[in-house]
């Protein structure tokens, strides 16, 4: 298994994000550790999603690039506000990390799962879904030109059966 988040990081740094964005989640922890130790980027954690679309957004208008970083259950609390990026042309990366998908435990994460990328979709985002660790990286690369140079809204999925299997114990 590739070190999918090492490749990420690796890949904003190049296209000059200075702005991290998330909201805390185990499948994020590493990338979210290693935009914290960048002296070059600010990290932010969210109480909740939606407030990182906002600080994207002032973040575009003050001359920075950003990222915001979530799981899927958070695609819900963005709805609204989506509409500031889309209405105002303001460039959107966010990198998403599923949940009820592969193996998932939690009968409370599978409805925002499974119809996640159908509501960014209306939202007028972009998606791909990537199922292969390997594969995060490069989509992340494809996507941060047109983010960055045309003002494109697109979101990255990483699909659950990349990531270590949550139990939390059970």
């Amino acid at each position: 298994m590739s070190e999918w988040t090492k490749d990420v990081y690796e890949v904003l740094v190049s296209a000059g994000v200075r702005q991290a964005a998330y909201v805390p989640d185990m499948g994020l922890k590493r990338l979210i550790e290693l935009c914290w130790a960048d002296n070059s980027m600010t990290a932010v954690s969210l109480t909740t999603e939606e407030e990182g679309l906002a600080l994207l957004c002032g973040s575009w208008m003050g001359g920075d690039r950003g990222v915001l970083m979530m799981q899927s259950s958070g695609v819900g609390n963005c709805m609204n506000m989506l509409s500031l990026t889309r209405a105002c042309e303001i460039p959107l990366l966010m990198i998403v990390t599923m949940r009820g998908q592969h193996q998932e435990f939690n009968p409370w994460q599978n409805p925002m799962g499974q119809n996640a990328q159908g509501y960014l979709e209306t939202a007028g985002v972009s998606t791909q879904m990537i199922e292969e660790d390997s594969a995060v990286g490069p989509a992340v690369a494809a996507a941060v030109g047109p983010v960055f140079d045309d003002n494109a809204r697109i979101a990255i999925m990483v699909h659950q059966k990349v990531m270590p299997v949550k139990t939390f114990g059970k």
